[in-house]
């Protein structure tokens, strides 16, 4: 597994080169936005480590630039930026993680290894199909049917983890988990559902779909994407 970390911290870059190295990971690093975009596009990565103070590019402008060349790459943000609106900004940037500094070490390796492993679920897929969805993970592109569902990245996700698990119930905490990845409050699950829901209903009304997919609420447990 390779790990790209961003960060203009030295003494911070290099402690975590070396316990990313201990735990048998490749790492690159690059200490300004501008160097890490470029190291992005140049090397093929399982996982980026950001920071969002950079100089040059900062992190959520190096982030929204990748994510709109198509780079699904995984990506954590590592920052001492801790307040909900830096948190929801990085987010909807297209990062996948947030993790505040100072953090816990282990906290860290278990982050790191669960984005790893989801960018290895990915090896050799470009698109997933379930249904009248079609959803891109290169081009981050969703269609219903033959029209473009705009999407922001956080509702991506959500879709993609549904498509994932048709007809399968999902905890609202298994998708906290797996879409957001960090402590947030449960009720973000039910307003991005909301969002989505309200965007695949309006899409569907405008294309005349007779069979529109439908995120179903299961009382008291999560939700379930239902005849896809």
């Amino acid at each position: 597994m390779r790990i790209l970390v961003i960060d203009d911290e030295k003494r911070l870059l290099q402690v975590l080169e070396q316990l990313l190295k201990d735990h048998h990971y490749e790492v690159d690093t690059a200490e300004d936005g501008k160097e890490g975009l470029q190291k992005a596009y140049d090397s093929s990565y399982d996982l980026l480590i950001v920071d969002v103070m950079l100089p040059y590019m900062n992190g959520y402008e190096l982030v929204q630039q990748l994510r709109q060349d198509g780079n699904s790459t995984p990506i954590l943000f590592l920052t001492a930026k801790d307040s909900v609106h830096d948190r929801v900004e990085g987010l909807d940037s297209g990062a996948d993680d947030y993790l505040v500094k100072p953090f816990a070490t282990q906290e860290l390796l278990a982050r790191v290894r669960a984005l790893t492993r989801r960018s290895g679920d990915l090896i050799g897929v470009s698109e997933l199909e379930a249904g009248c969805f079609r959803l891109n993970l290169i081009e981050r592109t969703v269609y219903l049917g033959a029209h473009v569902l705009a999407l922001t990245p956080k509702e991506f996700q959500l879709l993609e983890l549904f498509l994932r698990n048709p007809n399968r119930i999902l905890p609202k905490e298994l998708i906290l988990d797996r879409v957001w990845g960090l402590d947030m409050d449960i009720n973000v699950v039910e307003s991005y559902v909301h969002f989505l829901r309200r965007k695949i209903q309006q899409l569907a009304s405008e294309a005349q779909l007779e069979d529109s997919p439908a995120i179903e609420t299961v009382r008291g447990v999560g939700y379930r994407l239902k005849d896809v």
